[in-house]
């Protein structure tokens, strides 16, 4: 095994089997060229998490292991996801500064140089924030816009606005999030949660050169929702008073309607008013049981206390005991 890194990167890769090859010559001349303090070379290590690959990807990180120590990997038995897989690189890398990057390079990785400039002015926390989205299509910067709006306006854990996975963490708090125990692990708002001080390093985001993205709005939807039902409890609260002042506008409308039929006798009409109020208030039930329905579904996650991830194989790393939460 190689020397103990001083830092780490992770990078989860689900059929990325033509990304890797580039990704590690490029990143590999970058930390190459960082220094420490002393003017020292700086050791390092690139974790890549196999997050249940159909192609050639586990084959071509054991091929980079082969060719530099420095690359390891380990395989998770199935598609967890790329929370569970940060969650799995997380436990498992060894350096005092980690780094989690994609395998695609649109987050450059020479901006890591600029991160480890503020970890040593006592920064545990740098993120990488980008200065514009114009690399993504109009829906998706609206609905990113809409989502980090929506997410910092609900909950107490406010997520730094157009800020990635791409960002430093001192081993102090890789350490924390380690220790939490969720199995719905939303990381932006872990990060968040665990506070320390935090700076940002701004950078552009290139257009990915090889591969497509595995993140379509389906899954964007479920990662938003994740992220809203694990960092607030606002949405449940919101249907509470929304039924109190629906209660209280039906209490006032029943009350005017016994006033009228006491003074003016019966009224059959109505019946198109009656349709309109019944269906408007089965919309809001069911809509408030299903944001109840959300978070049930999350307890009942929990509560199983299954891993939350299960590791297959390990290339050029042995097992510590950082793997107990998930392995």
């Amino acid at each position: 095994m190689a020397e103990t890194p001083h830092i780490s990167l992770i990078v989860p890769v689900k059929d990325e089997e033509e990304a890797i090859a580039g990704f590690v010559a490029r990143v590999g001349g970058v930390l190459d060229g960082l220094r420490g303090a002393d003017g020292g070379a700086l050791p390092w290590e690139i974790l890549f998490v196999d997050d249940g690959s159909q192609d050639a990807t586990l084959a071509v990180i054991m091929a980079a292991n082969a060719r530099d120590r420095r690359i390891v990997g380990i395989s998770l038995s199935r598609n967890f996801g790329k929370e569970a897989a940060l969650s799995a690189g997380l436990d498992t890398v060894r350096g005092q500064a980690v780094v989690p990057i994609d395998v695609d390079l649109q987050d450059p990785p020479e901006v890591i140089g600029a991160m480890l400039d503020q970890w040593r002015q006592g920064y545990e926390v740098v993120y990488g924030v980008r200065r514009n989205r114009m690399t993504d299509s109009l829906p998706k910067r609206l609905t990113a816009d809409l989502y980090y709006r929506a997410h910092n306006w609900l909950s107490e854990d406010k997520i730094p606005e157009h800020a990635g996975d791409f960002r430093l963490l001192d081993r102090k708090v890789v350490d924390v999030i380690r220790a939490m125990p969720e199995r719905n692990r939303f990381m932006k708002g872990l990060f968040a949660w665990g506070g320390f001080r935090q700076t940002a390093v701004e950078y552009d985001r290139a257009e990915r050169a090889i591969g497509t993205t595995k993140f379509n709005y389906i899954k964007l939807w479920k990662l938003a929702i994740d992220g809203l039902t694990s960092a607030s409890t606002v949405p449940l609260r919101v249907w509470s008073y929304m039924g109190a002042v629906i209660a209280v506008v039906a209490l006032a409308y029943a009350a005017y309607l016994i006033g009228r039929t006491i003074l003016y006798g019966v009224d059959v009409a109505g019946y198109a008013s009656m349709m309109v109020a019944v269906l408007f208030l089965g919309g809001v039930q069911l809509l408030s049981l299903g944001v109840l329905g959300e978070y049930v579904g999350r307890i009942l996650i929990e509560a199983k206390g299954r891993p939350i991830y299960v590791i297959r194989e390990r290339i050029g790393i042995e097992k510590t005991d950082c793997e107990a939460v998930g392995g």
